[in-house]
């Protein structure tokens, strides 16, 4: 089992969801897995994985609700991501392949523990890029795909660039990660104040979660915290070639986003109208529908998932 810890004067971050926490060590280096199943039943069910955003502050926290929510009724696991939440958070550049390999890492020992079916994911925001590629590169690991808020889909980013290229700038980089301000500049970002502006450019809305401003605030005050956000801010972690990936992926696909605050452009999204497998559902939301609207997210996810078994 993986704990975090902390110097003198910080505090230990708490796991973010209930759960056995399993240490997996694949080619993306050292990652967390929260797990949890119905009654302690293992290997009932289908599996759900989730994976949360990429952002100053991403962890595992930002699916919690999801977590919560089936994990009475089906295994359900939530992966943090290198860089954050109780994974390796060692200094590297931080690029989408560490990230996938982190996710297919995750998808391997989630099926060696139910018979190697196919699963079903959810990932937010850029992290749905990750997913899309782990899901092209291993499409029979995966039953269904979930996108809430995923980058890619805005009209002034048609992302067509070489495979497995990316937005990453080395100059900016480098600037960023000056030893003499990154510490400071990423302390200025990661202020309770901070934090809470930027949640509330997320949700279009005054009004946030405030277990996710605490446990914002305890995640960037980790050590390494700032490396894999520095490597987000330089543009490493985005990739060039999402619209093929998008395109290339053949089970069923749920996209799903709101209306409210900075994630309201997927104008891109109108390409996929009629393609097979593809279903949309819009939400009067910021990006985090499943916070602020439960009932209605599971609900619509439900029915989505109840199609892909019929088909």
């Amino acid at each position: 089992m993986q704990t975090a810890s902390s110097p003198p004067g910080e505090v230990a971050l708490p796991p973010a969801v209930p759960g056995a926490r399993l240490a997996l060590d694949g080619a993306g280096g050292p990652v967390t897995l929260y797990a949890a199943h119905p009654d302690g039943d293992a290997g009932g069910g289908r599996p759900l994985l989730l994976v949360h955003s990429v952002n100053a502050a991403g962890s595992t926290y930002e699916v919690r609700p999801i977590y919560e929510h089936y994990r009475a009724r089906r295994p359900v696991y939530a992966l943090d991501l290198p860089g954050f939440g109780l994974s390796d958070r060692s200094e590297r550049i931080y690029e989408p392949r560490l990230m996938t390999d982190a996710l297919l890492a995750a998808v391997a020992e989630v099926r060696r523990r139910h018979g190697d079916a196919p699963i079903d994911a959810l990932a937010l925001s850029l992290a749905a890029e990750f997913l899309a590629r782990a899901a092209c590169e291993q499409a029979a690991a995966f039953r269904t795909v979930a996108l809430v808020s995923p980058t890619g889909f805005a009209r002034r980013w048609e992302r067509e660039g070489p495979a497995g290229s990316t937005l990453g700038k080395p100059w900016l980089h480098a600037i960023l990660t000056r030893q003499a301000w990154r510490r400071g500049l990423f302390a200025t970002l990661t202020r309770k104040g901070s934090i809470r502006y930027f949640l509330r450019r997320t949700y279009g809305a005054p009004d946030v979660d405030e277990g996710m401003v605490e446990y914002d605030y305890l995640t960037t005050h980790q050590p390494g915290a700032e490396h894999a956000p520095l490597s987000f801010l330089s543009g490493f972690l985005f990739s060039c070639d999402v619209g093929p990936l998008y395109r290339g992926l053949g089970m069923p696909v749920w996209l799903a986003h709101g209306v409210r605050g900075d994630f309201t452009d997927y104008a891109y999204k109108d390409t996929f109208a009629g393609r097979r497998g593809w279903s949309f559902d819009v939400f009067q939301t910021g990006a985090l529908p499943h916070f602020e609207r439960p009932d209605e997210f599971f609900a619509r996810y439900d029915a989505f998932l109840a199609a892909a078994d019929g088909a």
